[in-house]
């Protein structure tokens, strides 16, 4: 499978070609998801549709190296954790394939990104290395080509400050901001943006405590004085993001999609409305592994998807099952 092959799905049946394709290619060449594929009986001789594809554990990203043979490892991104946790590790042999993904995922939802000042919120992305969500962003910058745009650590007045100019100059604004540096943002200055994109990536990382994204939503939405805050769906193990322009409802681009798994079943799939766990299929994942089963718990809707947490580890099945 080719890389205009995967850019260039236009509907459901050149998606699950595709999926059929890229399953038989990483079975082939990726020996860490043969052997998952083994354990589970499911060769390419027993998967004849996308809902019999085996999806990798993504803890297999801290375990194993994912990447299918032959491929040179260009650049690999890394997952935050805490001091001395295990991290995702993400080897990435073709950085265009990344960066041909983000763009075109985000100028499908929001238009070419040179239409926009970014302003990007992103402190503990910053105070770390191999963030890939840094190297998008950083790339969405330099597009963007306004001088305006840029990185923000911890100078929260001067970014008050420019936002507000710029919205009066009527600029159209992306502010991508990490949650918690967003809510720091809010509660020492109030706005009123009409000409600004609010979108927040990320949890609160350590800085703060959780809160549901209804809860999140509603504080940052008076404090920026906008009517909807966007998001972003996106993680190390990923190329591709998915993206919501309100009420928590995600939308992927077409080579993008998001099951709901049964948590009893990992080969049942649940039907809208119902939670269960999130599986991804990332066909920008083609050197590494397009099927992913995440630790996250979502629900489908006819409109999208929506992410509601994260489940305990002792309710992930299947990720005992390789120890190499």
């Amino acid at each position: 499978m080719e890389k205009q092959e995967i850019f260039g799905i236009k509907n459901n049946r050149d998606f699950e070609e595709a999926c059929l394709q890229v399953f038989q290619q990483q079975y082939r060449e990726n020996r860490v998801y043969r052997k998952f594929c083994d354990l589970l009986t499911r060769t390419p001789e027993e998967v004849s549709s996308v809902a019999s594809i085996p999806f990798m554990p993504i803890e297999f990203f801290k375990q194993h190296r994912i990447l299918c043979e032959g491929r040179e490892v260009v650049q690999t991104f890394t997952s935050s954790g805490t001091t001395g946790s295990q991290t995702s590790k993400h080897h990435v042999p073709d950085l265009s394939i990344y960066e041909h993904s983000f763009r075109r995922g985000f100028e499908q939802f929001y238009g070419p990104v040179k239409d926009f000042v970014v302003l990007a919120l992103l402190p503990s992305y910053l105070e770390r290395t191999g963030s890939s969500l840094i190297y998008m962003v950083d790339d969405m910058i330099r597009e963007s080509d306004h001088p305006e745009s840029g990185f923000f650590l911890k100078e929260i007045d001067e970014l008050a400050v420019l936002l507000k100019r710029l919205d009066q100059e009527k600029k159209k604004v992306l502010l991508i901001g990490v949650s918690f540096a967003l809510l720091d943002l809010v509660e020492r200055h109030r706005f009123q943006l009409k000409h600004t994109v609010v979108m927040e990536t990320g949890g609160m990382k350590g800085r703060r405590k959780e809160l549901i994204r209804a809860e999140l939503h509603s504080i940052l939405k008076e404090g920026f004085g906008v009517g909807q805050i966007h998001s972003e769906y996106g993680m190390t193990e990923l190329l591709s993001q998915a993206y919501s322009r309100g009420d928590g409802i995600f939308n992927t681009p077409p080579w993008m999609r998001v099951l709901i798994r049964d948590m009893e079943d990992p080969f049942s799939y649940l039907e809208d409305n119902r939670t269960g766990g999130i599986n991804v299929i990332d066909l920008a994942n083609i050197h590494t592994c397009s099927f992913i089963a995440t630790q996250d718990l979502g629900r489908r809707h006819a409109g999208g998807f929506e992410v509601l947490g994260r489940f305990d580890n002792s309710d992930i099945r299947g990720c005992n099952l390789m120890v190499m």
